[in-house]
């Protein structure tokens, strides 16, 4: 078994048991908000990431350090009790799955599909709309837009819905360009 299989496990068992806590207790909103939250913090500290993943660091101080995080930022006692447990059993590793399948439990719970859009630089509310609401038309389903940015990309967009992949980056092109001219030289 992989390590990415493994974690998606792991987290798949966590995610449910929070998911199902927080719809139990009419939470899925405020669950929501603490997931943007958590994931917004888990992008701009590499403290928070490193406290996840480093050994060196003993289940206590994990435990307490994450405890603190997540009373700093109002998480609800299920999410909070959740990462209580994984810090003690040393899975906070797993966190950014968690996350990732939470939010992919709650968008289905609202009938919604998340798109992972990558682009460029970043989009506007308006260009976010329109490709929310072009690929509305596509799936049928109400898109949620979880929008990154990789400037490498150079221009364009990559657009992952479910296991589909639409890739319209420069990058992307420029380096089909380059194996087609391989293939010619």
């Amino acid at each position: 078994m992989s390590d990415s299989s493994i974690s998606s496990g792991i987290a798949e068992r966590y995610a449910t048991a929070v998911f199902e806590i927080a719809k139990e207790n009419n939470n899925l909103p405020r669950l929501e908000e603490n997931l943007n939250d958590l994931s917004a913090a888990l992008d701009e500290s590499a403290d928070l990431r490193e406290l996840l993943v480093n050994p060196a660091y003993s289940r206590e101080e994990q435990g307490q350090a994450i405890g603190k995080i997540a009373d700093a930022m109002g998480l609800i006692d299920a999410l909070k009790g959740a990462l209580g447990v994984m810090a003690s059993k040393r899975r906070l590793f797993v966190v950014p799955a968690l996350v990732r399948r939470l939010r992919e439990m709650i968008a289905a719970e609202k009938g919604e599909v998340t798109a992972e859009v990558t682009s460029a630089q970043p989009l506007t509310d308006e260009q976010s709309a329109n490709l929310a609401q072009t690929l509305k038309e596509k799936v049928g389903k109400d898109v949620k837009i979880n929008a990154t940015v990789d400037e490498t990309l150079i221009g364009g967009l990559i657009v992952m819905v479910g296991s589909k992949m639409i890739d319209t980056s420069i990058r992307s092109k420029l380096n089909s360009l380059q194996n087609a001219m391989k293939e010619v030289g």
